[in-house]
């Protein structure tokens, strides 16, 4: 196992601590020893402990009172007892109160060693092969993922050019990824395109490709994002942000499948699929002419739209604990479990960054967290610009209300300036953008 595993020894005879310490530290663990009960707990307050093992026998506080003790604060902690013949009884009821098993003294250090790694080996099961995770996506059992999924893997298999829509935040990379990952082409190159962040000058240079001196400081041919492509997919993320020039040139390349480096001559074929991707109303801006309308349909040959998380809530206990499991995986944490109240508070949020969002503030309540559990108040969230949705108010209440007085209030507090209420809220300048034209928001009446 390549994970250090950190043991807390308890019990109050020294030499019998000191040869568990001996024998735990020679199989590569990190261990704790404590005395007592009472030392035992304060150093689970303190310190990280993926494994208790402690004598049944002790006094001021006996293992079964320790494990009384700690249950309602670690719930997940695998708690091993030691225990002479004479007290086999009690180790018996150890187990039916929570603890995973048990040793009888004298104990052959050998078999503590693999009950340990045993132990831990199943609570740090790898994520990907949990039963609910299929190719790094957690669907959900939401009408509207489940529909989602069934479009994906009908799409996947072919070579159509697809479309995904969705707000910023609800994971549309990931499906990009998954529909690359489950096609035909999976072997091949998936190339990606930050089209947002991409000045227009130069994306040309990187999609098509340059050659020698076609333009200043192009001291050599450089090979287009396309070419690099071949045989794969090419992912233009965020592509309604792509200038006039750029769409016709994109255009001419999904009708010819053919390129032009910047300053050739020649002409090149590419077989690629395109999937693309934006959180804006491309349809809209198409008839305002803000987008190419046959370059909207050439992308679109299907479109997958990605719900925001406040329409599936029923799948934030499941993401949730998922993403806490996957940063714990990735920083060799002992596994974490969201209390259930943690769990119905989640639900109540209107989640304007959606996924990212979630997964930013649960990785803060990770590091913020006491006693092995993420409570509300561990994700420093506003509850303001969350807005808290109160499932008895107003029969006539909406998700479209309540996004729009999030908006409203973001607005008022960075005075009108639209991107501080992007950040505020956790979406991206172009999102509100589009969600003030949305709302008919004067972004002008909060200045003041």
């Amino acid at each position: 196992m390549n994970k250090v595993i950190h043991v807390l020894i308890v019990d109050d005879e020294t030499p019998i601590l000191e040869v568990l310490d001996a024998r735990l530290t020679a199989a590569g663990f990190v261990t704790h020893k404590a005395s007592s009960g009472h030392e035992a707990f304060e150093i689970l307050n303190n310190d990280r402990v993926d494994v208790l093992v402690s004598d049944i026998k002790m006094p001021e506080m006996s293992g079964l009172e320790l494990l009384d003790k700690i249950r309602p604060n670690f719930p997940q902690l695998p708690v091993i007892f030691l225990t002479a013949y004479g007290t086999i009884p009690n180790a018996v009821d150890a187990i039916k109160a929570g603890a995973v098993d048990y040793l009888t003294k004298p104990f052959d250090g050998k078999e503590l060693v693999q009950k340990i790694e045993k132990i831990v080996a199943k609570v740090w099961q790898p994520v990907e092969s949990r039963p609910e995770i299929e190719n790094g996506m957690v669907w959900g059992k939401s009408a509207a993922m489940t529909e989602l999924k069934e479009i994906l893997l009908k799409v996947a298999v072919s070579n159509a050019n697809v479309l995904i829509l969705g707000e910023s935040g609800v994971g549309k990379e990931c499906i990009a990824r998954m529909v690359h990952n489950l096609s035909p082409r999976k072997n091949k190159p998936y190339i990606v395109v930050d089209c947002g962040s991409t000045p227009s000058g130069i994306l040309e240079s990187e999609l098509f490709g340059h050659v020698k001196g076609s333009f200043t400081h192009a001291i050599s041919d450089k090979k287009g994002l396309i070419e690099a492509a071949q045989g794969g997919t090419l992912f233009l993320d965020e592509v309604g942000n792509i200038s006039q020039d750029m769409q016709s040139r994109l255009l001419r390349f999904l009708e010819e499948r053919t390129i032009r480096q910047v300053g050739a001559i020649k002409e090149i074929d590419v077989d690629c699929r395109v999937i693309s991707a934006t959180n804006a109303d491309l349809k809209a801006d198409a008839e305002e002419g803000k987008f190419r309308l046959d370059l909207y349909y050439r992308l679109k040959v299907v479109t997958l739209t990605v719900p925001p998380l406040r329409e599936r809530r029923e799948d934030i206990p499941e993401l949730a604990q998922f993403l806490v499991d996957s940063y714990t995986e990735d920083n060799s944490l002992p596994r974490l479990m969201l209390p259930q109240k943690t769990l119905d508070w989640l639900q109540t949020l209107s989640w304007p960054g959606n996924v990212r969002e979630l997964k930013n503030a649960l990785e803060t309540g990770i590091i913020l967290c006491k006693n092995n559990q993420i409570l509300p108040e561990d994700l420093q969230l506003d509850n303001e610009s969350m807005c808290i949705i109160d499932k008895g108010s107003d029969p006539n209440f909406s998700i479209e209300q309540s996004e729009k007085e999030a908006i409203i209030r973001a607005l008022k507090q960075t005075k009108g300036v639209k991107k501080d209420a992007a950040e505020l809220l956790g979406i991206s300048r172009r999102a509100i953008q589009y969600k003030s034209k949305k709302y008919d928001l004067d972004a002008s009446e909060f200045k003041s």
